[in-house]
């Protein structure tokens, strides 16, 4: 078998993996669900990532449910996120656009709170430093 036979992990590797041992799984399978909730609200909320909770869930159900990783990769939701992300590394327009715009609010949002400068300049580095490399992405 050659490795383009299995499915990519959430770092796009196409190599064999075992599925979870049998006492495993329920909380593999919760997990994903969990993170198909999450994803879920994603798609309602514009603040709330979709795409990073859709790629946890269909890691976590391709080592616990064949059924539900197929169902997932199918959705017309999430489904088109998972294959850009596995196939290309890519982060669809909108969701860079959301995160240019999120990010910033996030940090006026603790500089309204009065977080300490030294607590600002940290997170100003962090977010644009993840801003960075969410623009970097091919969309």
């Amino acid at each position: 078998m050659t490795p383009v036979d299995f499915p990519s992990d959430l770092n796009g590797y196409a190599e064999p993996f075992a599925v979870a041992p049998a006492a495993g799984r329920p909380g593999l399978r919760l997990l994903g669900l969990a993170a198909t909730g999450a994803a879920g609200v994603g798609v309602l909320l514009p603040l709330w990532p979709t795409t990073p909770f859709a790629l946890l869930a269909v890691w976590a159900f391709a080592r616990s449910s064949p059924r539900m990783e197929a169902w997932l990769r199918g959705d017309p939701r999430l489904g088109p996120a998972i294959r850009a992300w596995n196939e290309r590394r890519a982060i669809p327009r909108k969701a860079k656009l959301v995160a240019a715009g999120s990010l910033p609010a996030s940090w006026a949002g603790l500089w309204l709170a009065e977080v300490p400068v030294v607590g600002l300049t940290a997170s100003a580095a962090a977010l644009l430093l993840v801003g960075a490399w969410i623009l970097s992405r091919p969309h």
